[in-house]
Formats: C-alpha cells, sequence, structure tokens
C-alpha cells in the first residue's frame, strides 16, 4: 500500500542591519529589528496561519488517517515568540490531535554539519531540546539545513541517536534507483534515508500558479492519480518543501489550499495512507544503501552547497565564522551565544552566491554578492574581536577548555555546598520544631500531675492522724 510523507520546513531569515567598517568595536548590535518583525508578520499573516489552518480542517476532517511532520530552526522559533506567537500556539493545537510529528534539525539553520561535528551536534541537540519544550515530543528523526547530507554526515546522524534523516532524491546520486522506496546509510546501516521526490515536491512548491507550466492546473485528483500509477512496489512517496510555499511562492489567490485539502480524500479513494517520518522509519525495511560520497542538498539545479560555498568570497566568510566554533562551544558563553547562532544562518552565504538559479532570490538590503560580503564581513569582525576580547588567542583552546572546566568544576562543588547548607538547614529546622512540638507536650503532661495530688491528699491523710491519736490514749 502506497503512503504518502507530507513534511514543512519553518525558518526565518535573521535581517543584518547595515554595518560599516567604522562601527567595528562600537555597535554590537547587528540587526534590522524593523525589517525582522515586518518580514516575520508578513509570512504569518499571508501564509502561515492560513495554512496551518487548513491542515488543521484536514486532520478533523480525516482524523488519524491524514499525518503531516514539521521541522523549524531555533532561530525561527525565536522570531515567532516574539512577533507571532499565535503561530506556534496554533502548532501546538495540531500537535494536541496526535497527527504531527516535529523533527530536529540545526538550531541555527546553519552549515556547520560541513566543517565540525561537535558544533553540528550541539546546534541540533538545542533544537530537539526546545522542541521537547514546546511540543513534548523528543525528536527521532533528522531534517539537516535544506536537506544538506552525506554519507558523513548520516554518520553523526546515526552517533546522535536518530533513526532516520531527510533529505534529497536528487537524480545524480539516485541514477537508475527510483526515491519511491526507503534506504539507508552507507556508513551507518541502521540510518534510514527518506528521499524527497523532486516533481511532486516543486509541482506545488514552485510550478502550481504558473500558467506557462504544461502541467497548469494542477488538481488534486489528478496528482493523486500519478501516485497511484506507479509501480505497485513503489510505496513510499515524500513530499517535502518550506511552509512558506502555501501563500507566498504560491499565493492563496491560486486556490493552493482547497487543492491541499482536497489531497486527503482523494488519496483514500485510491488506497492511498499517509505516514510521519518516525513511523516509515520504524515500519518500512531498507532496500539497500544509498551511497553519498558528496554532499547534497534539494537547492538549485546542481542539488550541492555551492549556492552557499561556491566562490572565494563565500567560503572565506565562512572558513573566519567557524574559525572560532571550538572556542566558543568551549566557553558557552551566554552573551555571545545568540549571535552566534544568527550569524551561522545559511542565508547570510547564500546572499554572496554568484551563481545564476532558476529560483528567484531576494538579496534584501544587499545590492550585489559583493556587498552582501562586505557588509557580514564587517560584523563577523566585531564579533570576533568580542570573542578574543573575552578569551585572548594566546590561550589555547586545550587551556581554556582546562581552565573553563576547572571554573565549572568548583563552580559545581560551591552548587553541591550550598545544596547540602540547604538541606541541613532544613533537618535542623525540622529537629527544631520536633524538639519544640515534644517539650510543649511533656509541658502539658507536668502540669497534670502537679494539680492530682494537691486534690486527694487531705482527704486521706486526716483519718491517719485521727486513729494515730486514739491509739496514744489506749496506751496511756
Amino acid at each position: 500500500m502506497k503512503t504518502i510523507c507530507l513534511y514543512f520546513e519553518i525558518h526565518q531569515i535573521i535581517h543584518l542591519k547595515r554595518y560599516r567598517f567604522f562601527d567595528i568595536g562600537t555597535d554590537h548590535y547587528y540587526y534590522d529589528d524593523y525589517e525582522n518583525e515586518r518580514s516575520i508578520t508578513d509570512i504569518a499573516e499571508r501564509s502561515y496561519m492560513p495554512a496551518l489552518n487548513a491542515l488543521q480542517e484536514m486532520i478533523k476532517a480525516n482524523g488519524d488517517y491524514f499525518k503531516v511532520a514539521f521541522s523549524l530552526s531555533g532561530v525561527g522559533m525565536e522570531q515567532l515568540e516574539m512577533h507571532a506567537p499565535q503561530v506556534l500556539e496554533k502548532l501546538q493545537e495540531l500537535n494536541a490531535t496526535g497527527c504531527v510529528e516535529f523533527l530536529a534539525e540545526p538550531y541555527s539553520h546553519g552549515l556547520s554539519s560541513l566543517i565540525n561535528e561537535e558544533t553540528f551536534a550541539a546546534d541540533v541537540k538545542k533544537q530537539a531540546a526546545k522542541i521537547e519544550e514546546y511540543f513534548g515530543q523528543k525528536p527521532q528523526v533528522l531534517r539537516n539545513s535544506s536537506l544538506i547530507y552525506s554519507d558523513d554526515i548520516g554518520g553523526q546522524a546515526a552517533a546522535m541517536g536518530f533513526k532516520g534523516m531527510l533529505t534529497e532524491g536528487a537524480k545524480h546520486v539516485l541514477g537508475w534507483k527510483s526515491p519511491h522506496y526507503v534506504y539507508h546509510c552507507a556508513i551507518a546501516p541502521n540510518l534510514k534515508l527518506l528521499l524527497r521526490d523532486v516533481t511532486l515536491s516543486d509541482d506545488i512548491s514552485l510550478r502550481f500558479n504558473n500558467s506557462d507550466w504544461e502541467g497548469y492546473p494542477l488538481f488534486a485528483d489528478n496528482y493523486i492519480n500519478r501516485i497511484a500509477e506507479f509501480p505497485q512496489e513503489e510505496q513510499v512517496i515524500n513530499i517535502f518543501m518550506e511552509l512558506s510555499a502555501l501563500g507566498i511562492a504560491q499565493p492563496l489567490s491560486s486556490n493552493i489550499l482547497e487543492f491541499l485539502k482536497a489531497l486527503p480524500a482523494c488519496a483514500k479513494a485510491k488506497g492511498i495512507t499517509f505516514s510521519t517520518p518516525t513511523e516509515l522509519c520504524l515500519k518500512m525495511k531498507s532496500v539497500g544503501e544509498l551511497d553519498v560520497p558528496d554532499t547534497l542538498s534539494w537547492v538549485d539545479e546542481e542539488r550541492d552547497v555551492s549556492c552557499w560555498l561556491g566562490n572565494p568570497m563565500q567560503r572565506e566568510a565562512f572558513n573566519k565564522l567557524y574559525s572560532v566554533a571550538d572556542r566558543l562551544r568551549i566557553a558557552n558563553d551566554p552573551r555571545i551565544n545568540q549571535d552566534w547562532d544568527y550569524l551561522q544562518a545559511s542565508n547570510n552565504f547564500r546572499f554572496m552566491t554568484t551563481k545564476p538559479s532558476n529560483v528567484g532570490l531576494d538579496r534584501g538590503i544587499y545590492g550585489s554578492p559583493f556587498d552582501a560580503f562586505t557588509n557580514y564581513m564587517n560584523i563577523l569582525g566585531d564579533f570576533i574581536n568580542r570573542v578574543n576580547n573575552l578569551y585572548p588567542l594566546e590561550i589555547e583552546n586545550d587551556e581554556l577548555e582546562t581552565l573553563l572546566t576547572t571554573i565549572k568544576n568548583q563552580g559545581d562543588e560551591i552548587e553541591m555546598k550550598d545544596k547540602e547548607i540547604i538541606r541541613l538547614q532544613a533537618k535542623v529546622a525540622k529537629m527544631q520544631a520536633e524538639e519544640d512540638k515534644l517539650k510543649a507536650k511533656l509541658d502539658k503532661a507536668g502540669v497534670a500531675v502537679k494539680k492530682a495530688p494537691a486534690k486527694k491528699a487531705p482527704a486521706k491523710k486526716a483519718p491517719a492522724k485521727k486513729t494515730a491519736k486514739k491509739k496514744e490514749e489506749k496506751a496511756e
């Protein structure tokens, strides 16, 4: 039986402000607050809320037959917290239905998986913790930024304990193979791989409203019929896209949501079900390994990482940023961790690309790739100066780690002693209370004993004296 795995990504670009060379050392705030608020509010109104409401209607209408998955970057969640909390509230409502799965991804939506394993692991762990905090789900499946994947990255994901990973069903990797099966990582067989169907996904996210496209207009029944016509043994259909495709890339006026809401009924009529990524990883067996020695992604025709690291400017900025990665991870200073997350975001390098692309690229405030590079490097210069001022370069990483570990251990020891003092104080207070209670009880009992003999003594002693006197008289 065929099953559809429907997944949406939610990520928000953090817009940097104009930052001049002369601002280095004097201005440590790097963000365009107005543009960040304007853009997330606009996307929430035009895309996220209408799309999530539609998905909620689909769940109510179809019960647990319809299922969907999301992944949210940590920086995107921070923007939603500040400017569009209603989106997170709606996601919590969807989560309560039991028909929604939340996946893990790098908190920063960055490219650390390409250069630093420890930073990548910390980035994913941080986002997974935030997902668990909001939705009570511990992610079992990993989705790397822009579906970036290679054998080595798959090995890292398996080492982190994930059951599966999402990536691109790229033709240059699959060759004659179909993306409609579950595969496994070449160097970590326990890690299942779910491959995006490029054509079916892009028909919705990129071409749906294109009147020049040969498949226009696209109707739900025709779309499901295409899936039903795949060979019987091809059972897994992975449709992955950004949630902003519903309302931004494809405007609501195109009836994209009506198309989406019609999918479950059409699929049910053809005996096609819906599944979450974890369900597929647990229930479906792998048909074989997928060998991916070179990194792939879901971006551009090449499906590689050249849109972020394809020219010397991008590579220089990337290498300079991650030159301080180990020191930042060791130091774990809360004052600069947020800047570190925002500066890692992949869009910062995407703005510097010189590649032509079939998908329009909005460079925001930048007029050219060099303009984006210059502004980013100015900010990065100030950021690295701050790191070096906190932890001078004269201190080697090993020495810094030892020093900070010693400080942490001392802090932990002090904390333990403080807790022990509090525990002993509570014990002493309890013992004092019990002593006071016992003393009060004894005092009360002592008062009762003294009063009882005082009332009975005269009645007993009087006859005794009288009898003694009579005995003396008889004796005389």
